[in-house]
């Protein structure tokens, strides 16, 4: 029987993808390098670290990662704050408390950094709903590698066969397959470049899911 729900973030919860996109394109001219559209959605699922430490080999960039990633938080930051028109992406909070309310054990396993994960769940009220938080910034390698969610699992105290995870990038999903873990591809319209093929399931609104229909989900062998 699954018993707890590992939720990605971007994407996922919330659409913060614009406001990422637009600083790390402050950031892109500030550095004076130029990011095709087919590199940056590969970056999808990866912490900002393990972003900066791909672009600082490939362009030779002369500053040290942490500095390129404080810059590009600040960046964020200071986006974040001032953007108005940003809510949960629809239909999530439905499943979220759904969930909750049955009983259902709710981790987050997000390629952010912890801090930008409190900013956005303060904002919304999230952090009653969920029992664990795990951010990306604090494994040495990001998704597709499976640690965030092996540890997510590890800290629910529940095997990777009774966890499902739901993830929107294709890193994220080969994430949860390299972790033994049931995946539901979620394929928005946010999603660009994505390939969910490797998915358990694919959804396109979170309407499509609820605690019964979670519950009946027969957990990977």
């Amino acid at each position: 029987m699954i018993q707890t729900v590992i939720f990605d973030m971007d994407g996922v919860i919330v659409d913060t993808e614009p406001v990422h996109h637009f600083a790390y394109n402050q950031h892109f001219k500030q550095l004076g390098i130029s990011i095709t559209p087919e590199m940056y959605a590969s970056f999808t699922g990866n912490s900002t670290k393990n972003i900066f430490e791909r672009l600082k080999a490939e362009f030779n960039l002369q500053e040290d990662v942490q500095t390129l990633v404080q810059t590009k938080r600040e960046l964020f930051n200071e986006a974040f704050d001032h953007k108005e028109d940003l809510y949960l992406l629809d239909g999530v909070e439905d499943l979220i408390k759904d969930l909750h309310r049955n009983g259902m054990q709710l981790v987050l396993a997000s390629s952010s950094a912890t801090v930008t994960i409190n900013r956005i769940f303060n904002r919304f009220g999230l952090h009653r709903y969920f029992t664990h938080i795990v951010s990306g910034e604090d494994f040495p390698k990001s998704k597709p590698h499976p640690a965030i969610f092996q540890h997510a699992a590890f800290l629910a105290q529940t095997p990777v066969e009774s966890c499902i995870v739901i993830e929107d990038s294709t890193n994220g999903i080969l994430a949860a397959k390299a972790a033994g873990i049931y995946c539901i591809g979620y394929d928005s319209f946010h999603s660009k470049m994505q390939d969910y093929s490797k998915a358990d399931v694919i959804i396109k609104h979170f309407n499509e899911l609820n605690f019964d229909y979670i519950k009946k989900i027969k957990p990977v062998k």
